[in-house]
């Protein structure tokens, strides 16, 4: 009689190795060794709440099947997330359960909603912009507090009309700050050159804004903004009475501190030498600058378009 080969599956939470036979699933291996391992559908490949990170081996993995492929594709899966229901491994593995207990099963459930965008988070190179007002602060502290969240208010719209207008979205804001992302939703585009049309155009539509502003304040805005190009991860997030399509990591952090060297050289725009390097030809002059930034270590050359 032919023995059934067996291989080992490290489990990272449970910080315990089990045997899973090769015609054994990743789930039906962690049900045999009487791990509480959450499977809703029962393990038809319907509902992803037994999913795993495969940390180490996804090279022992079987190919995702039709079931899981589909689940796969509606989610945006990373390679290493795999349907524990429907995988099984050549080799050993080491693996981490991600569905622990109801409020993760109440948030993957919300992931198969008809209006959810990006179900699962993911790392993308994509285009970060801040921006904030000049002269900010001496309004705010003239003005009531009434007055201050209706101006905001008239110059998100405004602003976030041009952002998308250019293939972006606004991910975030804070008081006279706006965090914009470019390149998520339009893969064909040059996101950089969006992201510079963009604040191109929202300086114009500063023109009529300010117009306003003199008329019932006595008082105009300027805009500045940094630009970088790079890593970050995006994702949905949830507080429960907020829900944004948001991007976090440490490039988000570096378009900020570019934002703020603005004030140090005394200009209005900069982008990173990587956000630069994508529309060089189209910009060919340009103002350099080396500084130091809070928070990171060595000196970065930022860059300042300079028009025609």
């Amino acid at each position: 009689m032919t023995k059934t080969k067996s291989h080992k599956i490290n489990l990272f939470k449970e910080q315990n190795t089990i045997t899973c036979l090769e015609d054994q699933t990743i789930l039906e291996a962690n049900l045999a060794a009487h791990v509480n391992h959450t499977h809703a559908c029962g393990g038809q490949g319907k509902c992803s709440t037994c999913r795993v990170s495969v940390m180490k081996g996804i090279e022992n993995c079987n190919p995702r099947n039709t079931e899981e492929q589909l689940i796969a594709e509606k989610l945006n899966f990373p390679i290493e997330v795999r349907l524990a229901c429907q995988t099984k491994i050549t080799g050993d593995v080491s693996i981490r359960r991600m569905v622990s207990d109801k409020l993760d099963m109440d948030i993957i459930s919300e992931q198969f909603s008809p209006d959810s965008k990006v179900a699962l988070g993911s790392q993308q190179k994509l285009t970060i912009v801040f921006t904030d007002i000049v002269n900010y602060t001496s309004f705010a502290e003239k003005f009531p507090p009434y007055d201050i969240v209706h101006v905001l208010n008239r110059y998100y719209r405004i602003m976030n009309a041009t952002i998308q207008k250019n293939h972006g979205f606004i991910s975030d804001v804070a008081g006279d700050g706006i965090l914009a992302i470019f390149g998520l939703y339009n893969k064909k585009n040059n996101s950089v050159l969006d992201a510079v049309e963009a604040i191109k155009g929202m300086r114009e539509n500063l023109v009529t804004f300010n117009t306003y502003l003199k008329e019932n304040f006595n008082t105009a805005f300027e805009i500045r903004a940094g630009i970088h190009f790079g890593d970050v991860i995006v994702g949905p997030f949830d507080t429960g009475e907020m829900k944004k399509l948001a991007v976090v990591g440490d490039n988000v952090n570096y378009a900020s501190r570019i934002e703020s060297a603005n004030k140090e050289f005394n200009t209005k725009q900069l982008l990173s030498e990587e956000a630069y390097q994508e529309i060089t030809d189209l910009f060919p002059k340009y103002n350099s600058f080396k500084t130091t930034l809070k928070g990171k270590t060595g000196e970065y050359k930022l860059y300042e378009i300079v028009s025609e």
